[in-house]
C-alpha cells in the first residue's frame, strides 16, 4: 500500500503505528511501549548524567557562510577584512568574564545569553561544499563512522525520554545538509509540512487524551503483574496525567498555527514544538549568515546576513526563555568551512579550509573564545588550542587539525558522557575543559 505524504511524515516523526504519539500521550518511553515485557526484562533506561542532559538545536550550512570575520578573535589583526557598514562595526563584547570585540549585532544579545556563548575557531580541512556530510562526521574522527548530531542524539535520548534517538532536520538549504543515522539518510521535515500534518481538526495532536487512556488500559495487566515495585514507581513517575495531556494540544497547536512558510523563524518555531513534544534530542535548522559569497560588492550580503543571523539566534533564546526552556536547550552551529579573511576580500570571499567558526550557547558552556586565528599561507587559519583554558596557543596541546574533533568531544563532555566513552567514540582531539561551565 502506498503511503500518503501525511502518513509518511507521521511515520518519520512518531514511528510506525503512531508509537511516538502514544509516548507523547502517556509520557512512557517509546522503547517500553514497543515491547513492555522486553523493556522490563532489560531493566530501566540508563542515562549517563540526567542533570547535564540538554536538547540541542543545531544550525548547519553546506554553503560555507562568512560567520568567521565578525566574531570575537577576528578583530586583533588589522589585516582581517570586515564590512565598513556601521551596522557591523567593531563593538566591545562581554562573554562571561571575557572582554573581547565582535561585530555590533552580537552585542544586541542579552547578557544572560552572551554569558553562555562560546565562539570556537576551528579547522574543517576542506574547501569543498559536498563535504558538508563529512564535516558533520567530524571528518572521519567519529568511531564508528557516524554524524555528530546522531552521536549526540543517541547519547541524550535515554536521559531526555524522547520518542526517538535519531535527530530531525526541519531546515536545509540543500541535500548536503540532510542528516543520517547509522549510515541511513534521514528525512527532512519542513515546518510547513509539519504544520499541515499536525494542525487540523483531525490532526495527530487532537486525540491525545483518548489515546492516552486506551494505551494505559492495554498496559494495565503488564504493569500490575510483570513489573517490580521499582519499575512501577519509575513508570508511574513518567505517566502523563489527564490534565497534563489536555494542555499539550492547546500549547502546541497555538505555536504551530503561526507557521506559514519554511523560513528561519518557522524552523525555530517547529524546532521548539518538537522539543516540547520530546520527539528527539537534536533538531537541525539552517540560519543563513551570508552564503557562498564569492561576489559580494561592499560585502553587503554578508553584512545583512550577519544582522539577520544574530537576530534569529536572539529570537530563538527569547522564545526558549518564554517557554521556560532556557536551561534545557542549547544551540550549536557547524558549517562545512569558513571564508577567507585577508585584505583582498573587499568584494567577496573564497572558501577557507583552515578556518571556520562554530558557536555553542547554553547552560553547559562558559562564555568566551576558544582558539583564534593567525596567518596561514596567503590568508588566515585556526591556531592551536590550550585544552585547559581554551586560549589560542601556537604550541597548544590541540593542533588545528584536531580542533574539529575537540569541539565534538567537548560538547559530549558538556552533557555528561563519560570520558572513556568520549575517547572511544572520538579518539582524536581533547576536551576543552576551559569552555565548560
Amino acid at each position: 500500500m502506498k503511503l500518503s505524504r501525511r502518513q509518511a511524515l507521521l511515520s518519520a516523526l512518531y514511528g510506525a503505528g503512531g508509537l511516538g504519539l502514544r509516548a507523547l500521550a502517556t509520557g512512557l518511553p517509546a522503547s517500553f511501549l514497543l515491547d513492555p515485557a522486553r523493556a522490563l526484562a532489560n531493566g530501566l533506561p540508563t542515562c549517563s548524567d540526567q542533570a547535564k542532559a540538554q536538547f540541542f538545536i543545531i544550525s548547519t550550512s553546506g554553503n560555507g557562510d562568512p560567520i568567521n570575520p565578525y566574531v570575537p578573535g577576528c578583530y586583533a589583526d588589522p589585516n582581517i577584512t570586515h564590512s565598513a557598514d556601521p551596522v557591523v562595526a567593531a563593538t566591545a563584547l562581554q562573554l562571561g568574564s571575557h572582554q573581547t570585540t565582535a561585530a555590533k549585532p552580537w552585542a544586541s544579545l542579552p547578557q544572560s545569553v552572551l554569558d553562555r556563548t562560546s565562539f570556537w575557531h576551528l579547522m574543517t580541512n576542506t574547501p569543498v561544499h559536498p563535504q558538508e556530510p563529512d564535516v558533520l562526521k567530524l571528518m572521519g574522527a567519529i568511531r564508528p563512522a557516524e554524524m555528530f548530531p546522531s552521536l549526540l542524539s543517541k547519547q541524550l535520548a535515554a536521559c531526555l525520554g524522547t520518542v526517538q534517538s535519531q535527530p530531525i532536520t526541519v531546515g536545509a538549504s540543500g541535500p548536503t545538509e540532510g542528516l543520517s543515522s547509522d549510515g541511513a539518510a534521514l528525512p527532512i521535515l519542513p515546518p510547513i509540512a509539519l504544520k499541515d500534518t499536525l494542525v487540523s481538526p483531525t490532526g495527530a495532536l487532537t486525540n491525545l487524551q483518548p489515546l492516552r487512556d486506551a494505551t494505559l488500559d492495554s498496559l494495565s495487566s503488564v504493569l500490575r503483574t510483570s513489573a517490580t515495585k521499582a519499575q512501577r514507581d519509575y513508570l508511574d513517575s513518567l505517566i502523563t496525567s489527564q490534565a497534563q495531556v489536555r494542555s499539550i494540544p492547546q500549547t502546541l497547536l497555538s505555536s504551530l498555527n503561526g507557521i506559514n512558510d519554511n523560513s528561519v523563524a518557522s524552523q525555530i518555531t517547529a524546532a521548539i514544538a518538537l522539543i516540547k513534544m520530546k520527539v528527539t534530542p537534536v533538531i537541525a535548522i539552517h540560519i543563513p549568515f551570508g552564503g557562498d559569497n564569492h561576489a559580494d560588492p561592499m560585502l553587503a550580503t554578508e553584512t545583512a546576513a550577519t544582522v539577520s543571523g544574530v537576530a534569529s539566534i536572539g529570537s530563538l533564546f527569547s522564545q526558549l526563555a518564554a517557554a521556560g526552556l532556557q536551561d534545557q536547550v542549547s544551540f550549536l552551529s557547524l558549517n562545512v568551512f569558513g571564508r577567507t579573511l585577508g585584505p583582498a576580500n573587499t568584494a567577496g570571499r573564497a572558501h577557507n579550509p583552515n578556518h571556520q567558526v562554530s558557536i555553542a550557547i547554553g547552560k553547559p558552556f562558559r562564555g568566551g573564545v576558544v582558539g583564534g586565528v593567525a596567518p596561514v599561507g596567503s590568508d588566515y587559519g585556526a591556531t592551536g588550542i590550550d585544552s585547559a583554558t581554551g586560549n589560542s596557543n601556537k604550541s597548544g596541546d590541540i593542533a588545528p587539525i584536531d580542533s574539529l574533533a575537540s569541539f565534538g568531544k567537548t560538547v559530549l563532555s558538556a552533557v555528561g558522557m563519560p570520558q572513556a566513552a568520549i575517547d572511544y567514540a572520538i579518539p582524536a582531539g581533547k576536551v576543552v575543559t576551559g569552555s565548560l561551565a
